[in-house]
């Protein structure tokens, strides 16, 4: 948990908080960012990459926000409901102590499952008497479209021209043309109940009553605790491995079984640069890696999800310069992310640009065939056999690897400093290939072997060959440099190479000497290898974790569990982590990361079995 000290009128250089100081809530169609301080400052309606209606975390001013705090000087701590996303809030204050437990409803996972979309925020007060405050201004798509406000048998509506929310309240309001607002005392065992609606066609405005609240808050706790009880991890970290379970979860789509990168957009890799990107969508790399996180654990109707998400949404398509898959999809299966600027929003405490869409969607990555194809060989092996369409889409991405391999291309960390013959794009089409032939054999499945077997005894040679660097004794980021990768830390995680090799051995002294800190692990030096992009970055959390797995299989376990336990202390109060950790500790880039989670859950499962 964590102090906050929340003034009662902030100065305008501390009108942002920092990105560990939030949790997370969801419904498995959107989230909200709810900081320490009781505000939730990003929230967007009706989907994750739907345009936002709080944004103050990019824009204090100008981004809309929903506060609800006391309204005297209190410190404040923030923990989950345990074994659940509902969160809660605490406020100490002279007279007494209070709390907003906000959560929102599930409605149903099924495929095309409708119904209503709630935010619902419950205060009250647990001893003595406190005065709460609530302001609720959204500003709807990115903080740029007008709305109006009616209110009307105790319900607030705010309409823009392309979505409306109604807000009920058991406490009287005030309207001021855009916003609503209250203040108003709590004493002990007293509640108030506020709660957000998108209505449409088809939803109308419903009050939101105290037995309602608490009926919702009931059978959302119920939820989350009947889905993490599947759970098989009984290991030393079931904290922090459940809680990154529970995240990963909160980022899947359910209409589509989409698992997406991250729920934010723009926070930054560096404050006042310009590596701010949307995360918002579906990385067929990430998600691929989340499907085996999740079957670790025994989640395998998450992993059955995706899977009908990559049939139903996705399949080998024109064979053009970027290959028959793009690297990322709209968590709707659509194929198109148009990148464009916000310069009306300034920016994460100024950090701009603030981009929605990625023209990374574009880009050519040959790894991400590894990791897609390697995910469906794990699913058929622990879950359950894929269907002939699927091996037959399998046997197409697979034939065009093998004819495309050796092409240069962006990498896996989407440099926008041109296409290189990278070393992790050849060690992940060797395993699609590999473990493409290891499925065919295993279930008796028709296939072109001898011409796998050939692609893939090439590729190996290839890496042995070239992607070694005498000078550096060591596997290098691309062919023919010296610059070393963190991303080399999956050469025996993905059993390309034994663990214990001399020239494994030799990287991983290599990669310790030049790319970790104190357990944490850059991606690459930019100034070694230049990326496209001004500025630095901090570490890179995966990384970090990658690098545990490797230290436990060079069966340096010692080693392996005090960086591992190093690394959990950078999570914030809540055990959640953005996507980079900066020179001082901060979290950095968007917030929370499934990357980062599903690693983390690996890194403790492996680290686990070799502690016995």
């Amino acid at each position: 948990m964590a102090d906050t000290p929340f003034p009662e009128d902030p100065p305008r250089s501390s009108r942002y908080l920092p990105i560990a100081e939030h949790g997370l809530i969801g419904d498995l169609r959107s989230v909200a960012l709810v900081g320490s301080n009781g505000t939730i400052d990003w929230y967007c309606c009706p989907a994750f990459d739907a345009p936002s209606v709080f944004a103050a975390i990019l824009d204090a001013e100008r981004g809309g926000r929903f506060e609800l705090a006391a309204a005297v000087q209190a410190r404040t701590k923030q923990f989950y409901f345990p074994d659940t996303n509902v969160l809660i809030t605490r406020f100490f204050t002279e007279d007494g102590v209070g709390e907003v437990q906000d959560f929102m409803p599930i409605t149903g996972e099924a495929p095309g499952a409708t119904g209503r979309h709630r935010l619902i925020r419950r205060v009250v007060c647990v001893r003595g008497t406190v005065p709460f405050r609530v302001l609720v201004a959204p500003r709807f798509d990115y903080g740029a479209a007008p709305h109006t406000l009616t209110a009307l048998d105790g319900v607030v509506r705010f309409d823009s021209p392309h979505r409306s929310l109604a807000l009920t309240s058991t406490v009287a309001l005030e309207c001021d043309g855009r916003d609503a607002r209250a203040d108003f005392k709590l004493g002990e065992g007293e509640s108030a109940v506020f709660a957000l609606d998108q209505v449409d066609g088809t939803v109308t405005p419903a009050y939101c009553a105290h037995a309602e609240a608490e009926h919702e808050f009931n059978a959302t706790v119920a939820y989350w605790r009947r889905w993490l009880h599947q759970s098989r991890y009984r290991g030393r970290w079931r904290e922090m491995v459940h809680r990154s379970a529970l995240t990963l979860k909160l980022l899947t789509y359910a209409p589509t079984g989409a698992i997406l990168a991250a729920p934010t957009t723009s926070l930054p890799e560096q404050l006042g640069g310009e590596r701010n990107w949307d995360y918002r969508y579906v990385w067929v790399r990430d998600a691929a890696f989340a499907v085996y996180a999740l079957l670790r654990l025994g989640f395998s109707g998450e992993a059955e999800a995706f899977m009908r998400f990559l049939t139903t949404h996705i399949s080998p398509g024109s064979q053009d310069g970027s290959g028959p898959l793009q690297i990322m999809y709209g968590i709707d299966g659509r194929a198109e992310l148009p990148e464009r600027e916000l310069p009306h929003l300034e920016g994460h405490r100024g950090s701009s640009p603030v981009r929605v869409g990625n023209a990374a969607v574009d880009q050519l990555q040959l790894d991400i065939y590894g990791a897609l194809i390697d995910s469906i060989y794990l699913y058929d092996k622990w879950a359950q056999p894929i269907s002939s369409g699927q091996w037959d889409d399998v046997c197409r991405l697979v034939d065009w690897v093998c004819d495309h391999w050796d092409q240069p291309d962006e990498g896996v960390w989407e440099t926008r400093g041109g296409r290189k013959n990278f070393l992790y794009s050849r060690l992940m089409c060797w395993v699609a290939v590999e473990r493409a032939i290891r499925l065919a054999n295993r279930r008796g499945l028709p296939a072109d072997l001898p011409r796998w077997r050939q692609a893939r005894d090439t590729i190996y040679r290839r890496i042995m060959d070239r992607g070694w660097s005498e000078r550096r004794q060591a596997f290098v980021q691309y062919e023919g440099g010296d610059v070393l990768d963190a991303s080399l830390l999956m050469m025996p995680l993905a059993k390309f190479i034994a663990p214990t090799d001399p020239k494994w051995l030799s990287t991983l002294d290599a990669l310790t000497e030049d790319l970790v800190s104190d357990s944490l692990v850059y991606r690459y030096d930019p100034q070694a290898s230049p990326d496209g992009l001004r500025g630095d970055e901090g570490t890179f959390s995966i990384c970090s974790f990658w690098f545990v797995e490797a230290l436990v299989r060079a069966g340096r376990v010692d080693e392996a569990r005090l960086a591992f336990e190093k690394m959990l202390t950078y999570a914030n109060h809540l055990g959640l982590y953005a996507e980079e950790i900066g020179r001082t500790g901060e979290q950095q880039g968007n917030f929370p990361q499934a990357f980062t989670h599903l690693s983390l859950i690996s890194a403790a499962f492996n680290l686990d079995r070799a502690l016995g």
